[in-house]
């Protein structure tokens, strides 16, 4: 459930964690259609034939896949209410931890880490992790600023 709030609330949030998303499946179809758009269609992630015998057992998810789907994750944890415009503004550091396995889910986990004026609207900073469902260490952290105008 998100954590709903508004421009003038936003500053009260820092440091607060915002809890998880829920879970999304990483199928060999959605793989294969971001391998299209992206036109990376690297073995790893298309042929799950061959990729049993690779370094990961298994096709595995494009690292940036699993970036962009922290954007829809990422909805679902906050809402600021009554900004008419949302931007993602950008990345500071993203580290790709583990891979993530055809067929596993994954879900975000976001803290505030800061928030900052700019000019006509707010800009936070929120340091986001990516988990694997039922694995010990996660797939990414990255810590995504985003912006918020009235």
């Amino acid at each position: 459930m998100a954590t709903s709030t508004t421009l003038a609330e936003l500053e009260s949030l820092v440091g607060k964690d915002l809890g998880a998303s829920s879970w999304i499946d990483i199928t060999q179809d959605r793989v294969n259609t971001f391998a299209d758009a992206t036109e990376d269609h690297q073995w790893i992630h298309v042929d799950p034939e061959r990729a049993k015998d690779g370094p990961f057992g298994a096709a595995i998810a494009h690292g940036f896949l699993t970036l962009s789907l922290t954007i829809p994750l990422w909805t679902e944890l906050l809402d600021v209410t009554d900004a008419t415009t949302k931007v993602n503004y950008g990345l500071n550091k993203v580290r790709f931890l583990s891979p993530v396995k055809v067929g596993s889910r994954i879900r975000l986990q976001a803290t505030i880490a800061a928030v900052d004026e700019v000019k006509g609207g707010l800009q936070i900073t929120v340091d986001m992790t990516v988990e694997i469902e039922g694995a010990d260490k996660p797939s990414a952290a990255a810590q995504a600023i985003h912006r918020f105008y009235a």
